[in-house]
């Protein structure tokens, strides 16, 4: 296994990090990355296997050392699903999928439909960012909805979940920390309150159908609640911002024509997006045994990122991978995972992406790029800075 060198902060990584992922596909399935001191794998087979073993999980071997500044954002993760093993995971999605149905997702469709052409209609007449008009405000008011909070929170949730999602940036700093704590104490704050309010008054939302949802005797606890519900904004929005971001983006430098949005074709375009560009690029697993995978041995304690984007550019599934292709066969992808984790907001993401897509290019038919896009510095996520176009 060899050793590279590549500082994720570093400006040409952060606008192009594919090259890295290609040359270090080229040495084999797994590699060392200096910068993390971290065994990596972008092998498609590798990342597979790793998300559906169970003798990888997200809970670490050794509890970690928090410091004391950092402790109100830890008691959150503490009761978040993405960060647990069974058993504890296991009833906690159970009881979110439970309220989380695929018959209530469906159901957004008309706001999605609604929303989507509200913004599309009330963009600029000539050149915008599509982040902040379109890209940002449609997943998070979506959200909004299904949680049942005020619409009018919106911009709040979107400037809790941003601060909050600087803890998982490369370069973190104690400013970043520090915001991240703030952002968590508020939105607990106000969750609390919120789901206090809603079992003495149930509405027909999501948190009263995860304050209802039982399994065994079993139900969420308050907190349980209040971080699944940071849990569902914080990763499908930041993901689904990005996604939106990243693929306007790669549909207007491809100059893909506008038939690829065409009912017939609009799921297998979504598809090619979420494969060639994704939102999020590294995802950590531990080992619990001792385990060989692809001819590499992991200890008990040891972790693995699995790099979603190189994977989803493996060769050794994907023809061309480096073309973006939206005619291609729909093959199963790393963006949302695989196995026991496999995230639940899947369903939510691919359904904003196949109804604002459309609506978007059909109300700005002549959409162009006013300036040349720029990643921003957010990685092990990967969006733009900002979007700018011309209707």
């Amino acid at each position: 296994m060899i050793t590279l060198s590549q500082s994720p902060t570093d400006p040409a990584f952060v606008q192009d990090p594919y090259p890295f992922y290609e040359r270090a596909r080229a040495a084999g399935p797994f590699f060392c990355w200096a910068d993390y001191n971290l065994v990596c794998t972008g092998n498609a087979a590798a990342v597979n296997a790793i998300f559906r073993d169970r003798r990888f999980g997200r809970e670490p071997v050794a509890p970690p050392t928090i410091p004391p500044h950092l402790a109100p954002f830890y008691a959150v993760e503490a009761h978040s699903m993405l960060e647990l093993e069974p058993p504890r995971h296991t009833r906690l999605r159970n009881l979110v999928l439970r309220a989380f149905t695929s018959r209530r997702i469906a159901g957004l469709a008309p706001d999605i439909t609604a929303l989507a052409t509200e913004l599309a209609t009330s963009a600029p007449p000539d050149e915008f960012d599509l982040l902040t008009t379109f890209a940002q405000p449609l997943p998070v008011r979506i959200i909004a909805r299904l949680l049942g909070v005020p619409e009018e929170m919106a911009p709040d949730l979107l400037h809790w979940s941003n601060a909050m999602v600087g803890m998982y940036m490369a370069g973190r700093t104690r400013a970043m920390e520090d915001k991240a704590v703030a952002a968590t104490e508020a939105f607990v704050a106000f969750l609390r309150s919120y789901v206090e309010d809603r079992r003495a008054h149930p509405a027909d939302d999501l948190i009263t159908q995860l304050i209802a949802a039982e399994m065994e005797g079993e139900k969420l606890s308050t907190d349980e609640l209040i971080s699944t519900c940071i849990l569902l904004l914080n990763a499908g929005h930041e993901a689904t911002v990005h996604t939106i971001g990243n693929g306007v983006k790669t549909l207007l430098e491809t100059r893909t024509p506008q038939s690829a949005l065409a009912p017939e074709n609009v799921e297998a375009t979504v598809e090619e997006i979420l494969r060639y560009d994704p939102a999020l690029h590294m995802f950590t697993r531990w080992a619990y045994e001792d385990t060989e995978v692809m001819g590499h041995t992991f200890h008990r304690g040891d972790q693995v990122a699995l790099l979603l984007a190189a994977a989803n550019r493996d060769p050794g599934i994907w023809d061309d991978p480096a073309r973006f292709n939206p005619s291609r066969p729909v093959k199963p992808l790393a963006t949302f995972g695989a196995g026991l984790h496999f995230c639940v907001g899947a369903p939510l993401a691919r359904l904003e992406l196949q109804i604002a897509l459309p609506i978007l290019f059909r109300h700005h038919p002549n959409l162009t790029l006013a300036e040349p896009p720029a990643y921003a510095d957010v990685y092990h996520f990967h969006g733009l800075r900002e979007l700018r176009v011309r209707s």
